[in-house]
């Protein structure tokens, strides 16, 4: 099977393209590095089944020439750092919305058979109830980084609906684990386990009561794999084409995750509070019912395990 990865060099991606190489497949990986790292991939492009390409999926010429014979489209590229968004929008817009378009509209003129897009929690925006947050949440994203992510999601939809394209929307929450930048809010982890280890106190943002729903990149690359294993069949199947959730359904604290990367590193160190970010979403919290019910998916890292494993990872690794 022909592969094509957005956002191959990538935390995430890097993962995936990782995952199916293993199971015998041709992959071609895209990545412009804007985020990606070489790093990530180099002990892979030894592998005669995987071909990288440096470039950027606002080309819609490369991406033409990329999803000539693919049979699944794994759409990662992105731009994914909430904070920058707030300081350039228009290329958050570029290249979330319209980018997401030219995958699309490339994929549908080269016949691709199916596409899966890595939409993000962070549409959702707060949970308005106390509970977990099902699919059909309000779609309330505060910043300019979740309204893009809303319109490719959106503009993934419509594609499916209008040209009977089989596209998968995966909601996944906050992942973490190995080859992580300090980018998102899964990035937290990364940005403050390198402070703890540099004898600095971890910056909390706000009161550190924010909450986020956290899913170790092993669970999320299963899920990856798994809706992609799935052909839909019949495009008027209601449950065609609609957003899945991915998560654990457990909420963890800025400053839950802060004591116990503390701990785990045993470092002697109190966190230090700033001012709050405008605009940011206060809970995340995964419903991820209709993902067991219709992939057999759960998670099976818990996040202290995960975490766990991840601060082993970079005390060999992450300083590289």
């Amino acid at each position: 099977m022909k592969i094509l990865v957005t956002g191959a060099a990538g935390f995430i991606g890097s993962h995936l393209v990782e995952s199916c190489l293993d199971d015998q497949h041709y992959v071609i990986g895209l990545d412009n590095l804007s985020s990606g790292s070489n790093w990530n991939i180099n002990h892979l492009l030894d592998n005669r089944s995987f071909k990288f390409v440096k470039g950027d999926i606002r080309d819609r010429g490369l991406l033409s020439a990329l999803t000539k014979d693919v049979d699944i489209l794994y759409h990662l590229a992105a731009q994914v750092h909430v904070d920058k968004s707030y300081i350039d929008p228009l290329e958050t817009y570029e290249v979330n919305v319209q980018g997401t378009q030219n995958v699309l509209e490339t994929a549908r003129l080269n016949d691709v058979s199916h596409i899966v897009y890595a939409s993000s929690s962070e549409v959702y925006g707060s949970n308005v109830a106390d509970c977990p947050m099902a699919e059909e949440h309000p779609l309330r994203a505060p910043h300019p980084y979740g309204a893009s992510k809303i319109a490719a999601d959106r503009m993934c939809y419509a594609y499916a609906q209008t040209y009977g394209m089989n596209i998968s929307i995966m909601r996944s929450f906050n992942v973490f684990g190995p080859r992580q930048r300090e980018v998102g809010y899964g990035g937290v982890i990364s940005i403050f386990l390198r402070r703890i280890l540099s004898n600095f106190p971890p910056i909390i943002f706000g009161d550190g009561t924010q909450t986020r729903d956290y899913t170790y990149v092993s669970d999320t690359i299963q899920a990856y794999r798994t809706v992609a294993s799935y052909a839909v069949v019949d495009m008027s199947s209601r449950t065609a084409c609609l957003p899945i959730n991915f998560g654990t359904g457990v909420g963890v604290s800025v400053k839950d995750i802060a004591l116990k990367l503390i701990e785990l590193t045993s470092k002697e160190l109190e966190p230090v509070h700033v001012d709050a970010r405008p605009g940011e979403v206060q809970n995340l919290l995964a419903d991820y019912t209709k993902a067991t019910a219709l992939y057999g998916w759960q998670p099976e890292i818990n996040f202290n395990d995960g975490l766990k494993r991840y601060v082993d990872w970079y005390m060999k690794y992450g300083n590289r």
